[in-house]
């Protein structure tokens, strides 16, 4: 898959590409300061597609598939998304998405930095504490119903004058929670059905997802997952077809991208940022592997 640079999807970039088509799509988007919510139109995807992914989204996003597939590459790894698919996408998740059909629709809503949480930040379901950015559970058509339920309550509760901010505040914590089990059920599932190297390249990803900025070593993520290097490498080559020091490197020069085109960072400040031991190991580290300086890929942003 080619390699862009994530561009920012948050609230003011949603804001403007609604606000340049709101008449095509008024009767399926509900837009604020706090929230937002997609509510079936395909029309609403297509818009934000053509905005040239990949996307980096910096605020919490939980929504639906209820027709249609996709495929769609989430923190570096490629998912199938089919009808009766629910997804949460957390702060730092980048998104690619690959290839979708015509009728692809999705219910959902978006959690903006204003938006009154329900739990407290210690106090969040586990599914949504920042140790997994991102999930995708393919759910029975009852656990689906109840999702859209609560979707289409609080669908309605925001378009109403001066909606009550308490009560949508509590239909999120309800539409949470009822992810958060669904998130649990299936890892019980797959804990007892995964393969053993599947389970460590899944847990080898994360552990990447989170540190890479500080991280740049297999040593560190072998010991943090109890593995000898040589192992730990094995595994992630078998199941990947890929060297974990390549998965380390993509992850690190998506992070480098993204601070060179959404900051106005030097770049001695990036090598910092990313744990390099100096300015010109990092420039010679990211030309290597995109052909091109620091300066030279911000310069043709």
């Amino acid at each position: 898959m080619e390699s862009k640079q994530p561009k920012l999807m948050d609230v003011s970039r949603m804001r403007d590409i609604f606000a340049n088509n709101f008449s095509q799509i008024r009767e399926n988007v509900f837009f604020s300061n706090e929230l937002a919510m997609l509510h079936g139109d395909p029309q609403v995807f297509r818009l934000i597609i053509q905005q040239q992914p990949p996307f980096v989204i910096n605020d919490h996003r939980l929504g639906m598939i209820t027709r249609g597939e996709g495929l769609v590459n989430f923190n570096l790894v490629d998912r199938h998304l089919k009808a009766g698919t629910l997804i949460y996408l957390g702060p730092g998740t980048i998104i690619h998405p690959i290839r979708f059909s015509d009728d692809l629709e999705i219910r959902g809503v978006g959690l903006f930095a204003d938006f009154p949480m329900p739990f407290a930040p210690n106090q969040f379901p586990t599914a949504f504490n920042g140790q997994v950015r991102d999930f995708q559970l393919p759910v029975s058509e009852d656990d689906m119903e109840t999702a859209r339920n609560i979707l289409n309550t609080l669908w309605q509760l925001v378009h109403q004058p001066d909606y009550h901010r308490p009560t949508v505040s509590s239909l999120v914590a309800a539409l949470m929670h009822h992810y958060d089990h669904l998130f649990h059920q299936q890892a019980d599932r797959l804990s007892a059905t995964r393969s053993r190297e599947q389970t460590v390249f899944d847990r080898f990803i994360q552990l990447v997802n989170q540190h890479c900025r500080e991280q740049h070593q297999i040593s560190y993520y072998a010991e943090r997952m109890c593995l000898t290097e040589r192992y730990l490498g094995t595994i992630i080559r078998r199941t990947s077809g890929t060297t974990a020091k390549d998965w380390i490197d993509r992850a690190l020069i998506t992070q480098a991208k993204v601070l060179l085109r959404h900051t106005n960072h030097s770049v001695l400040q990036i090598s910092e940022e990313l744990s390099f031991p100096n300015p010109s190991f990092f420039s010679k580290y990211f030309k290597r592997l995109t052909s091109q300086t620091p300066l030279e890929f911000r310069e043709k942003g």
